[in-house]
């Protein structure tokens, strides 16, 4: 009993095992997925895209008044000068200053507006670069998940190479025993399956690497048991291609890196203009207020009057009669921190205009070379679609030989087929000896490998020009 529940824990197992193992096959927008979100250059462009963001937007808040506030704290030791009396005093002093002062910019040529236009511009330009990043590695995954397809076609069609050679070797092993044949036929098929079972584990090696490829390029860790879906079967046809020039004008109007290098070049005029406004008056508009407080800070306030006799007097027949006078009584008394701040409250508001008459051509100097910059940037524009135009004619006409190709290698493996299918019957018959067998197997099994090849070479050349084209691949 115990047996049979291991025997059956272990199916279990192995069945789980071999769910997990189907599940780790990915289809090909799945490995584009993967490697748009794993991958380091891609993340770097998107960066670069925050950062672009973030330098527009500060553009942008340039066009606001500023605000800034002020406190200045301190003491005075020994002999010092009372703010309030303006006569020196010789205790210690405690004082502080406070202010508030704003700033809005009225008129500097135009130079912040168009700033802001050329940062708006290079954002724009940068998201197409992001877009153009992940377009790039979009083909690159694409060729290597192709790969990974292709090798494993050619190790499926290995294989069956060596079940064929292995029947005929086994029969030709009963026949060599009873001295029906000649051994050099025997043997040489032997040598044959030899030489099959080292192109599978070459074969293998090559699944292997491509597998590896992929992975390094989703930037995941490789496993052997990740498998490729295939591909839907296609109608090998360039006859349905739309022609290079309808290409390259779609291209024009929606390719991500057309589109960027377009954005850089109108940034860079919107630059002149900005640096250039640097050569117009500035006009701007100011307030400030201010306040301020000292631990000496006092007043006088009035508690009375007396009515008292003085120094003088009035002498009435010889009698000295004291004169009385009206005397005002005082007390000093500290004014308090709010009072000091609302007593000594004042403002201020001005319009400062700046007129640059001379600054060593500085200005002038980066006018230029923003010009020269823009003009780059117009070069670098019209080499991108020249350098567009030319790898859409290149790839539409590697399209129209592969799709050749694959028609020319398509009748030749029918002709093989035909000639092994006589060749065999031949060879089975004793009609004809091993060497004209094996020279009509390895036409077929090599015209069958480079079909294989031909196929996916369509396949890539197809989704690229359906790349350039716009279209989802």
């Amino acid at each position: 009993m115990n047996y049979k529940k291991i025997i059956l824990l272990s199916l279990m197992l192995g069945f789980g095992i071999c769910v997990s193992q189907a599940q780790k096959t990915m289809n090909l927008q799945q490995a584009i997925e993967t490697g748009i979100k794993n991958n380091i250059d891609v993340l770097q462009s998107g960066l670069l895209t925050d950062k672009s963001e973030i330098l527009w937007k500060q553009s942008r808040m340039q066009m606001l008044p500023n605000l800034n506030g002020n406190i200045n704290q301190g003491i005075n030791y020994g002999k010092s000068i009372d703010p309030f009396t303006n006569t020196f005093i010789n205790q210690n002093v405690s004082f502080g200053s406070y202010g508030a002062s704003s700033n809005l910019l009225l008129f500097n040529g135009l130079s912040l507006q168009n700033q802001i236009k050329a940062n708006k511009l290079g954002y724009e330009a940068s998201q197409m670069e992001l877009q153009q990043a992940k377009d790039n590695l979009t083909i690159n995954i694409i060729l290597a998940y192709l790969q990974v397809l292709s090798s494993k076609d050619i190790l499926k069609q290995a294989q069956e190479q060596v079940n064929v050679t292995i029947n005929q070797v086994n029969r030709l092993a009963l026949l060599n025993d009873t001295g029906a044949i000649s051994p050099s036929n025997y043997y040489d098929v032997k040598g044959q399956l030899a030489s099959e079972q080292v192109t599978i584990s070459n074969s293998k090696a090559n699944l292997e690497t491509a597998k590896l490829n992929l992975t390094q390029l989703l930037n995941i860790p490789y496993d052997k048991n990740l498998e490729a879906e295939p591909l839907p079967d296609e109608l090998i046809d360039a006859n349905s291609m739309t022609g290079p020039d309808e290409i390259y004008q779609t291209a024009l109007k929606q390719f991500a890196q057309v589109k960027a290098a377009e954005l850089r070049t109108q940034s860079a005029e919107k630059n002149v203009r900005s640096i250039r406004g640097s050569l117009y008056p500035t006009l701007s508009f100011g307030a400030n207020i201010n306040t301020n407080y000292s631990s000496v800070a006092a007043a006088n306030q009035f508690i009375g009057s007396t009515i008292k006799p003085s120094s003088d007097y009035v002498d009435i027949n010889g009698t000295h009669y004291p004169v009385y006078q009206q005397s005002n009584n005082y007390t000093v008394q500290k004014l308090n921190f709010n009072k000091q701040l609302n007593d000594n409250l004042f403002y201020t508001l001005n319009i400062g205009l700046t007129i640059p008459l001379f600054n060593a051509s500085r200005v002038r100097s980066q006018v230029k070379v923003a010009k020269i910059d823009m003009e780059s940037s117009r070069l670098r524009e019209e080499n991108t679609k020249v350098l567009l135009q030319q790898a859409i004619e290149r790839a539409y006409v590697n399209l129209v030989s592969s799709a050749d190709k694959y028609k020319l290698l398509l009748d030749q493996v029918n002709s093989f087929e035909e000639s092994f299918r006589i060749a065999e019957v031949k060879f089975n018959s004793g009609v004809i000896t091993s060497v004209d067998y094996l020279v009509a197997k390895n036409n077929l099994d090599q015209s069958k490998s480079n079909l294989i090849i031909s196929k996916y070479d369509f396949i890539l050349r197809e989704k690229i020009l359906n790349f350039y084209a716009g279209k989802v691949i």
